[in-house]
């Protein structure tokens, strides 16, 4: 495999994408797992789905890519159908029903977790910003958050967030601005629980004393907020790293498997407390 190429393809703005921690540490897995094979990753963004069908078109008749993987799987993905089609070998980032290659996070385990750790704390009414509803991982952490909210008797609020600092000041907007508002609420990447601890923050609503945050992506910007983020932490790493082995793994011509991504637990930190009574 000595030079060869494992393509990436993001959707979406290369401004949002590079502001994006999770982005970054998980090539940094991939990276150092395809380093002793001589392999590296070939990152492209790109505006658009077309764009993206259109990338691995293009990388499968130059022959410039060993293999692809392929995140941010929505539902009716045509994408693992397509590059399969091409006969360039894939792993899915996510849960799928094909034969494919894939690592799978708990994201039903994160979201269990967070409703016991908050309704422990007492707060009976728990806000989400999510993710973008097409995403699947985003579908099986709303399914999970209110299976876990219904046996604890608790109340869940979801407003829907693109992953963007702007998109979850508008959902906590949206969130505050429900009766009754929750005292605690989780978001789904980092970038927007920051972003809504800073609008809290100006608005002169105490964090945690009025309302508990917790973001679902541990990094760096989680540990450097004021006051830090409490968050569901997955070794985005060793997911990397475990992507970058499953590729390994589906170019030597190994069958298809599902692969656990990496356990997740809590970082207990200043944005979370008691319900306020």
């Amino acid at each position: 495999m000595a030079g060869s190429l494992i393509g990436l393809v993001l959707t979406g703005s290369a401004a949002r994408v590079g502001v994006e921690p999770f982005f970054m540490e998980l090539i940094a897995g991939m990276e150092e797992a395809l380093a002793p094979a001589g392999a590296t990753v070939l990152l492209l963004v790109v505006p658009d789905l077309d764009a993206e069908l259109a990338t691995y078109r293009r990388w499968a008749d130059d022959h410039t890519v060993a293999a692809v993987v392929v995140v941010n799987l929505v539902h009716d993905d045509v994408r693992p159908g397509h590059v399969a089609g091409l006969g360039l070998p894939a792993v899915l980032a996510g849960r799928h029903p094909g034969p494919f290659a894939k690592v799978v996070t708990d994201d039903t385990g994160a979201m269990t977790t967070a409703i016991e750790t908050l309704s422990g704390l007492g707060h009976r009414v728990v806000g989400r910003v999510s993710g973008p509803a097409d995403l699947l991982h985003t579908a099986e952490r709303t399914a999970a958050i209110r299976a876990a909210a219904g046996r604890r008797g608790v109340t869940v609020r979801i407003a829907e967030g693109d992953y963007s600092a702007e998109g979850g000041v508008r959902a906590l907007r949206e969130l505050l601005a429900s009766a009754p508002a929750p005292t605690a609420i989780v978001f789904d990447n980092d970038v927007m629980a920051v972003a809504a601890e800073q609008e809290l923050l100006r608005a002169g609503v105490g964090v945690p004393a009025q309302v508990s945050l917790l973001a679902c992506d541990d990094s760096p910007l989680c540990e450097l907020a004021v006051p830090p983020l409490s968050a569901l932490s997955t070794d985005v790493h060793e997911h990397g790293l475990t992507l970058g082995r499953a590729v390994l793994g589906v170019v030597r011509g190994e069958p298809g498997r599902e692969h656990p991504g990496p356990s997740i637990s809590i970082r207990h930190r200043e944005s979370t407390g008691p319900a306020p009574f």
